[in-house]
């Protein structure tokens, strides 16, 4: 079988394999690899550099005419989508929960979909999730970004001018990119306080060298996959009054918290960020999703009322392209061990949970229980 790989569009640097991925491809699954001209140039790896691992480069029309299997990050233009044939395989994050008009489509045309955004959360796959090897990118980077712009130091310095106190950094969600922006803001030498309504967190944050904050009686689910869920509104008002004071006191914020396939929480009140600091931070991972502060605007950094730096980014991981693009591209292969056989041809065995969980569409029917469940009820 030969896999193509897609050139990711304007705006997105990372890329589904580098060529040392290319490489371990040919060399272990036996499968050939066609890449779309240019698709690796962002991470500065070149044609050549994949031609070297023994990819094929070629035309992106050419690639979606000779690919048995289609990878990408970001999904194709829904042209490319209805363009796939009867026995062609995208991989790709097609974040059906977001999209659920695009996957009746897909449903309905009888194409053959995976969501590397929907691999199971449990122990076996944790090799396969790109969330998770992209929150880490993000929460690094959120965390240097908004020490890059704090007007402060972020350790304690004893000087001979005299003590600099360290900042004070609060987390709001300690999923896999909170508890590395824990990580990173205490090598940073900050001190670290972390909200969640897991308590199972709890312990995460505590080994890192934050202090965890919480609300008691927040609600929780073992099939949320890891995620926070909806919350009563007498828990929120709780939750709301001990953010809204220790943001007060914090220097930088960062807020990670996300629900798959609905708005992200608002955690930070607009009267929260005015009750904050002057020359305060705040980044905000869930700015794609709405955001978890009132006044995030997506894809931009602003000061609020000249006061407050306000940092609307949910693309972290396209700003570290060639580690991120490293780790996705681990993922994947992980992935592709389990639906390539030891002569390198297709072999889609659903019943294979990690397969059939990352499967979205195939002969007409949604097989991701979640998605089908979202969409037809």
């Amino acid at each position: 079988m030969k896999i193509g790989l897609l050139k990711e569009p304007d705006g997105e640097s990372r890329v589904g394999l580098l060529p040392e991925g290319v490489e371990e491809i040919i060399q272990k699954l036996k499968a050939g690899i066609l890449l779309e001209t240019n698709a690796g140039s962002t991470t500065h790896s070149s044609d050549k550099a994949y031609e070297k691992a023994g990819g094929e480069i070629v035309s992106r029309k050419e690639l979606f005419e000779k690919a048995d299997l289609i990878l990408g990050i970001n999904k194709p233009g829904e042209k490319e989508l209805m363009s796939l044939g009867e026995d062609q395989v995208l991989l790709t994050m097609l974040q059906p929960l977001s999209y659920p008009d695009l996957v009746k489509t897909l449903r309905d045309n009888n194409k053959t979909t995976f969501s590397l955004d929907s691999i199971p959360r449990i122990s076996r796959a944790q090799s396969m999730d790109v969330l998770s090897s992209q929150a880490t990118v993000a929460g690094y980077k959120a965390v240097l970004e908004a020490a890059g712009r704090l007007p402060r130091f972020f350790p304690l310095f004893m000087t001979a001018a005299g003590t600099i106190k360290p900042a004070k950094v609060l987390i709001l969600g300690a999923g896999v990119a909170g508890l590395q922006a824990i990580a990173t803001a205490r090598r940073l030498g900050a001190v670290v306080e972390a909200f969640d309504v897991r308590s199972a967190v709890k312990e995460e944050v505590k080994s890192l060298g934050g202090k965890f904050i919480e609300v008691e009686g927040a609600k929780e689910e073992r099939t949320a996959g890891g995620y926070a869920v909806e919350q009563t509104e007498e828990y929120k008002q709780k939750q709301k009054q001990l953010i809204h004071d220790h943001a007060a006191n914090a220097d930088v914020v960062i807020t990670t918290a996300q629900i798959p396939g609905k708005q992200a929480p608002k955690l930070l009140e607009e009267a929260t960020v005015k009750a904050m600091k002057s020359g305060s931070v705040i980044a905000d991972l869930a700015a794609s999703s709405g955001g978890n502060c009132e006044v995030t605007r997506n894809n931009e950094i602003y000061d609020y009322e000249n006061r407050i730096t306000i940092i609307g980014k949910s693309d972290y991981p396209s700003e570290m392209p060639i580690d991120a693009s490293r780790m996705f591209g681990k993922n994947v292969i992980h992935f592709l061990k389990l639906i390539i056989d030891n002569e390198g041809n297709m072999n889609l065995n659903f019943e294979d949970e990690v397969v059939k969980g990352t499967c979205i569409t195939y002969k007409g029917e949604i097989y991701n229980l979640k998605v089908k469940e979202f969409i037809e009820s």
